[in-house]
């Protein structure tokens, strides 16, 4: 039996300002747009690694009022997970995303003492990412 990973959902309180973070800024390329009674969900790939999406929903897409509000108060404190990304040209990279709108530069590039060299930012909605140079 093999696994791997299909997917990884990101809360966001304004799909539209995510999907310029992450499509323009990142470079990522819309595989879905979907909307419904329940919400709108966009889905985004990489060209290196096109089988796994990002989904990018606001909380209460397909949740009770009580869980999508409860979300959304963990996305408002900044306190949801974390979405960590690579890249070949971290300085590039860092230099687009930081003066990206909406985006909050937590680190600049730096080489971490568990060896890596990464940068962290808050998106749009306030989720970490992290780059690292591959």
């Amino acid at each position: 039996m093999t696994i791997s990973l299909s997917g990884v959902h990101v809360a966001v309180d304004d799909v539209d300002a995510a999907l310029a973070f992450y499509r323009d800024t990142l470079g990522m390329t819309v595989r879905n747009d979907v909307g419904n009674d329940y919400g709108r969900w966009v889905t985004l790939v990489t060209d290196t690694q096109p089988e796994i999406g990002i989904v990018l929903s606001p909380p209460h897409a397909g949740r009770s009022r009580e869980d999508g509000d409860a979300l959304a108060a963990l996305l408002a404190k900044g306190s949801l997970g974390m979405v960590q990304i690579r890249c070949d040209d971290l300085d590039a990279m860092f230099d687009k995303i930081a003066s990206a709108p909406g985006v909050e530069v937590l680190s600049e590039p730096t080489s971490q003492p568990w060896g890596v060299r990464d940068a962290a930012v808050r998106d749009p909605a306030g989720n970490m990412v992290r780059i690292e140079q591959a």
